[in-house]
């Protein structure tokens, strides 16, 4: 199933993409995709639906976040070996685990705002895990079972406030509007195998990035299990599980480095296999 949240911010209906991809509305049998409604009993029943008695919604409305309530927002770094070379990073014996605020959670295709003094902002498309039941201290074996489904994040950064500013990495993440999410919330019968997804961003029609999730350093089992061994997983929460080579940072001509950065009315399209794809338009910081 691809589940989705429509409407204006704030106000977001939950929704379902039905198999000819149009939106049918949800809200007379669950109120949103809150955290409550993303276990294995909810997603059965959402499954059993006759979608063709589902009310249609006319036109094209905003989509947001397809996950409302989101507790943590946890995010790998380094998790491809191209994109830690280009960053000229070691490759991690463990996964490099660093936090996004839930204030940076956006819809897939709102603007993305450049922060007060941004010189470095960067994009990075990720595979997103949303977890469906709670996971504590889980096998690698089990892991998945925890998960409700997939999205596609674009862990959007400002290099300079994570690299040059002292501090945690964390600072140069967090920015409002620094994180879509979506468009879709597919369910993990849906995706049998998160190992084999091909992934791809375009800035201004060109492509930067291009790669698969089979060549994550740490697949999706490993991640929620290990991430689980210092931290409870609970439903709602995402894990954003790290970018191919191709982001700006580590852009170069000649063979010598070469970065090129975002600026306001830059466009970035993205997508992940059977996830979807998202488009932000780059803005001015407005309060």
């Amino acid at each position: 199933m691809k589940l989705v949240r429509y409407g204006n911010p704030g106000k977001e209906k939950p929704g379902l993409i039905d198999a000819d991809g149009k939106l049918r509305d949800l809200s007379a049998v669950i109120p949103d995709l809150l955290p409550q409604y993303l276990g294995d009993a909810t997603m059965a029943k959402l499954r059993r639906l006759k979608t063709a008695s589902l009310p249609l919604v006319k036109g094209k409305p905003r989509l947001g976040s397809p996950v409302a309530g989101v507790g943590k927002f946890v995010a790998i770094g380094l998790n491809y070996a191209d994109h830690a070379a280009e960053a000229g990073m070691a490759l991690p014996k463990e996964p490099v685990v660093f936090l996004k605020p839930t204030s940076c959670i956006q819809g897939p295709n709102d603007d993305v705002m450049l922060p007060k003094g941004s010189v470095k902002s960067d994009w990075e498309v990720e595979l997103g895990i949303v977890i469906g039941t709670t996971a504590r201290y889980v096998s690698q074996k089990s892991a998945l079972d925890h998960v409700a489904g997939y999205t596609l994040i674009n862990d959007v950064s400002e290099r300079e406030f994570q690299l040059e500013r002292g501090g945690t990495w964390d600072k140069g993440k967090c920015c409002d509007t620094f994180g879509p999410i979506g468009p879709w919330l597919v369910t993990r019968d849906d995706v049998p195998n998160p190992q084999k997804l091909d992934i791809w961003l375009d800035v201004n029609g060109q492509r930067m990035q291009s790669g698969n999730t089979k060549t994550m350093v740490f697949g999706a089992a490993k991640l929620v299990s290990y991430v689980s061994q210092f931290m409870t997983l609970y439903p709602g929460d995402v894990i954003a599980t790290g970018t191919p080579a191709g982001v700006g940072l580590g852009q170069k001509k000649d063979g010598k480095p070469a970065p090129i950065f975002l600026k306001r009315g830059d466009v970035m399209t993205l997508g992940i296999e059977g996830l979807g794809v998202q488009t932000q338009k780059v803005v001015a910081f407005k309060l």
